[in-house]
């Protein structure tokens, strides 16, 4: 991940990446996980809560 880069979007490539290893894993956990990691905020966990809405899993 680039230095600088604002930790949201760090975030959102982090749980992407995960999401793409292992297309069934518990969304809300990769939130909270996030959240942790890269310092977010209460909005930014909201975002990325309806990131993941927005991208259903797969059947």
């Amino acid at each position: 991940m680039a230095q600088g880069e604002a930790p949201l979007v760090q975030a959102v490539r982090w749980i992407d990446d995960r999401l793409r290893d292992d297309p069934h894993v518990n969304r809300l956990q990769l939130v909270e996980e996030a959240s942790k990691q890269f310092d977010l905020t209460p909005v930014d966990e909201e975002f990325l809560i309806r990131h993941l809405a927005a991208h259903p899993k797969p059947a």
